[in-house]
Parts: structure tokens; C-alpha cells; sequence
């Protein structure tokens, strides 16, 4: 724990008055000992707050659905993964044999779920003022280039209004392939416009995620051309 102590200091500048806390914020469910989905449990609540108080302050003339977009974006499970990565995170996890051998403290939902548990035992150590800050820090960058909320709407949809609004048809999506082992397939599909002759192509590992990209890119497309 010594270790994990240091990479807590050095990384996210928080050091633990109670040890035993930080240690079963990193205890996942299949080793011994206690879990950490209480403080998970914990975590997510504060994260939720935290970042919409930030978010609220940020865009003041917001409406409710765009802050909603935006909190969604930087709470998600994917995104609380990546940032759990950037902070290696991983490399400090408490694993049952299985998990280890299985390659856990690479896995998205773990990763994310430790991060919050995280959040939730500085809480619980020193208060919310704590927990705020801690989180304020591991988010700060992303906070500092928080999108459009506009851009983080899904993608088919924004594109399916763009036409609408032109009296355009609605786009046509193709899957042309499907490739790689049943467990790791890319999809590859294409997203056109019959009359204006226009196409734009996606890949993904499931069929939504590949039409999502191939909207995001003819829309892009349909605004560089001006039509």
C-alpha cells in the first residue's frame, strides 16, 4: 500500500488520514477483504454534485438539458475510465487471482467504479470540502475544455434534424462489413444522401457506434460543402 500511497500523493496531491479507507477504495469485489462498492456507491452521489456545481458555474446561460449533456459527458463510466488511465490507476487495484489473470485493472467498469470509490473515501476522511477538491483536481483539464453541449447530442439525431430543417431526405445507413473474431468485431458502415450524392463512412466495434460515426462525418461533410 506503501506504493499506492505515493502514486496517491504524487498524482492526485491527497493523502489519507485513515489508510484503511484509500485501501478499500482500491479493493475490488473479487479479492478479500471489504469492496469498495459502498464507496462507490458514495462517490458517484458526490461526483454528480461536484461536477454540476462546476458545470453550473461554468455556463451560467445553460438550459437544464444542455448541463444535463455536459454532466453526462464527464461522469460517464467511459470517461471516468480514460481519466482513471491517465492516472494509472490500475497498476494500483486489489484483484481476486481471476480478475488478474483476466486483465481487470484494464477493465473499464472496475476502473471507473475505483476512481469513484476514490471520491467517495476522501468524503468520509476529510469531509466534503475534501472530496470536492480532490475531484475538482482529477477533472480540471476537462473542465477547462468543456464542449459545446450541442456536439455531445447524439450524432444521428443532429444530423436527421439538419435535414429535416433543409427539407432534405432522411440518410440512408449501410452495413458494408463486419470484421475480426466474434468477440472483438469492427463494423463498418455507410451513412449517404440518395439526391445529393454525398457519403461518409464509420466504423465501430457495435453497428450504433459505426452509424454514430458515419452521421458525425457526413454532417460535418454537409457543412464544409455548405449544402
Amino acid at each position: 500500500m506503501q506504493t499506492a500511497e505515493r502514486w496517491l500523493k504524487h498524482s492526485l496531491n491527497y493523502e489519507f488520514s485513515e489508510p484503511g479507507l484509500f485501501r478499500q477504495a482500491l479493493t475490488h469485489r473479487s479479492a478479500r477483504g471489504q469492496s469498495n462498492e459502498r464507496l462507490e456507491f458514495l462517490g458517484d452521489a458526490i461526483l454528480d454534485f461536484v461536477i454540476s456545481e462546476a458545470i453550473y458555474a461554468l455556463r451560467p446561460d445553460a438550459a437544464e438539458g444542455d448541463l444535463s449533456r455536459l454532466r453526462a459527458h464527464l461522469v460517464s463510466d467511459a470517461s471516468l475510465a480514460q481519466l482513471a488511465g491517465e492516472l494509472k490507476l490500475g497498476e494500483h487495484l486489489v484483484l481476486g487471482g481471476g480478475e488478474k489473470k483476466s486483465g481487470g485493472h484494464r477493465r473499464e467498469s472496475i476502473l471507473a467504479d475505483a476512481l469513484e470509490a476514490i471520491f467517495g473515501a476522501a468524503f468520509l476522511d476529510g469531509g466534503f470540502e475534501a472530496g470536492r477538491d480532490l475531484i475538482l483536481r482529477c477533472f480540471e483539464q476537462r473542465l477547462a475544455a468543456l464542449p459545446d453541449a450541442e456536439e455531445l447530442r447524439d450524432p444521428k439525431t443532429r444530423l436527421q434534424e439538419w435535414l429535416q430543417g433543409r427539407g432534405l431526405g432522411l440518410p440512408v445507413y449501410t452495413l458494408d462489413e463486419i470484421s475480426g473474431q466474434a468477440h472483438r468485431q469492427t463494423f463498418q458502415v455507410s451513412c449517404s444522401l440518395g439526391e445529393e450524392g454525398l457519403k461518409a463512412a464509420g466504423s465501430g466495434s457495435s453497428r450504433r457506434g459505426a452509424e454514430q460515426q458515419a452521421a458525425r462525418r457526413l454532417l460535418a461533410l454537409l457543412r464544409e460543402t455548405g449544402q
